[in-house]
């Protein structure tokens, strides 16, 4: 029996993913069988297994081993990582989440991984390290202009027009002719899970989405051609709608996407809805890419409580679009 490859980041080594991480594959009967490769450092799984008090089960990595049954891998990457910070943002563990998942997409991009799960990282700690991307999906997006930032759960899912900008850079993207090739990279994007299962719900911008025209001019003069038109183009897309009820909307409809105009419309809602059992998954890029819809928790990192549970349901994602199981 063949069985996907899923490679695993531990991110911030100041944050919660390396014990997010080992919590989470040692619960063995709650994720599919796959064989799991960590990209990381021995000294970093160490510290946390006997923090822990748990002890995975894991050998080094080989590019040959084609196994068929559960398996953990560590692929050893080197850092000038020497000791961990943790609870704050340093150069340091910048560094070497960097490193960690830019070895990993180079391994997804040759397809030696068919799926790709990432532990949180600090765009601080990026930062400090001179690294110029602001996070998973803006590197992504270096290879991949087309990569979208999605957030799905079986309760809700949405879709972000844009991501990690400031709110004045975000608004200037409401242009129909942008909004009219994120709808179809969206829908171009989701073929392979399901070309034709899913409806498009648009937020609009303004309170009540302009009540025509009367709290704002981008409804009638950007949104709503850009739908006219996607429409027109065979899609099932609706909006624009009150960005107060288009949640609602979408809300238990496990076909139905909102796509948001700018991060935080999209993601108080996801994450007050979903916080604990949803997930980060990059769209329109040749690879799975999941990752918990959470970051590093600087503020619980150390203190062992950090629950695992978004990160298993990121790893099942990958599992089941990776291995067309979905």
């Amino acid at each position: 029996m063949n069985i996907p490859r899923i490679g695993i980041t531990l991110g911030d080594p100041g944050g919660i993913g390396p014990e997010i991480i080992i919590k989470a594959l040692a619960q063995k009967s709650a994720l599919p069988e796959a064989h799991y490769v960590l990209y990381g450092c021995s000294f970093i799984l160490k510290e946390e297994e006997k923090a822990l008090g748990i002890k995975l089960d894991y050998s080094s990595f080989s590019e040959k081993e084609k196994p068929d049954r559960f398996l953990i891998s560590l692929y050893e990457i080197k850092t000038p990582l020497k000791s961990i910070k943790r609870g704050k943002a340093s150069r340091e563990n910048g560094l070497a989440s960097f490193f960690f998942f830019k070895r990993a997409v180079e391994e997804a991009r040759r397809g030696k991984i068919q799926a790709l799960v990432t532990g949180p990282v600090s765009k601080q700690s990026w930062s400090l390290a001179g690294i110029e991307w602001l996070g998973h999906t803006d590197y992504l997006e270096h290879f991949y202009p087309q990569a979208i930032m999605a957030f799905w759960s079986k309760e809700l899912k949405v879709a972000l027009l844009s991501h990690h900008l400031p709110l004045k850079k975000a608004l200037r993207k409401v242009k129909k002719e942008y909004l009219l090739k994120f709808f179809q990279d969206l829908q171009k994007s989701l073929k392979k899970i399901d070309p034709a299962r899913y409806q498009f719900l648009v937020a609009g911008l303004n309170p009540h989405a302009g009540e025509s025209g009367l709290l704002g001019k981008e409804e009638e003069e950007e949104i709503m051609p850009a739908v006219r038109e996607a429409k027109q183009r065979g899609m099932n897309i609706r909006g624009p709608l009150a960005p107060d009820i288009v949640f609602r909307e979408a809300l238990g409809h496990s076909d139905r996407i909102v796509i948001s105009l700018y991060h935080d419309q999209g993601l108080i809602a996801f994450k007050l809805k979903a916080f604990e059992i949803g997930v980060n998954l990059t769209l329109g890029i040749p690879f799975v890419r999941t990752s918990p819809d959470h970051g590093t928790a600087f503020d619980v990192a150390g203190k062992r409580m950090a629950s695992p549970r978004s990160l298993i349901e990121a790893i099942k994602l990958a599992y089941e679009l990776s291995s067309g199981s979905f």
